[in-house]
């Protein structure tokens, strides 16, 4: 075929050049390894495949724990509530939206379990309490919930090289890290130094952004 012709033609060094072009030789950034599947390309790589896979269901039960809320909270817990979901419900939308633009499956086998996710049992356990009791469990619940969330953010800012993915992650951090210090002052706990600050060296007991 003619194709194949002009590349016979071609000088040694320059076809040798092409192949290793065409065999995917662009910087992979400061990615992790390949992993599992696909190999990493310059636009995303198993790390960024794993955050948004991992993330959606996340974020789907915070969203059930949320609406959990509805008739059974007081007003401060049932305004967090409502943030979360204003705020989590578009963030499922954008990560769908990342994995098809990768060809990446929404769901995916995962051989370990994610932080953070609660149980049946303890969403039973939420869904059958009411009032201050409802405020109590949803708080610590939904810290240990969020805590886990910003793990697996911290993991894509490791890891991850897609540009779209490591902003999201940076924004779960922030949003979900000043959530976690709101609803420690709802059960009046101390406030906790972020993971970020404690990175850098800083005192503990800030209050968060």
């Amino acid at each position: 075929m003619a194709p194949n012709k002009r590349v016979f033609l071609l000088p040694a060094a320059l076809a040798s050049a092409l192949l290793l072009s065409a065999c995917g030789g662009s910087p992979e950034g400061s990615g992790g390894p390949a992993g599992d599947g696909a190999a990493p390309s310059a636009e995303f790589n198993s790390a960024d495949v794993m955050f948004a896979q991992m993330m959606i269901p996340h974020h789907e039960q915070a969203l059930e724990m949320a609406e959990l809320a509805e008739g059974r909270s007081g007003p401060e817990v049932g305004d967090l509530a409502e943030r979360i979901e204003e705020a989590q419900g578009p963030e499922i939308e954008q990560l769908t939206a990342m994995l098809d633009e990768w060809g990446e499956p929404v769901e995916a086998e995962m051989d370990h379990e994610m932080d953070g996710m609660l149980t049946e049992e303890q969403l039973a356990d939420l869904e059958a309490a009411d009032g201050d009791a409802f405020d109590e469990l949803f708080l610590e619940q939904m810290i240990e919930h969020h805590e886990g969330a910003v793990e697996m953010a911290q993991t894509q800012l490791d890891e991850g090289v897609n540009a779209e993915a490591t902003e999201l992650a940076t924004a779960v951090v922030e949003a979900q890290e000043a959530e976690i210090s709101e609803m420690r002052g709802l059960l009046g706990e101390p406030s906790e130094a972020p993971a970020s600050e404690d990175a850098s060296g800083a005192g503990g007991g800030h209050s968060g952004h």
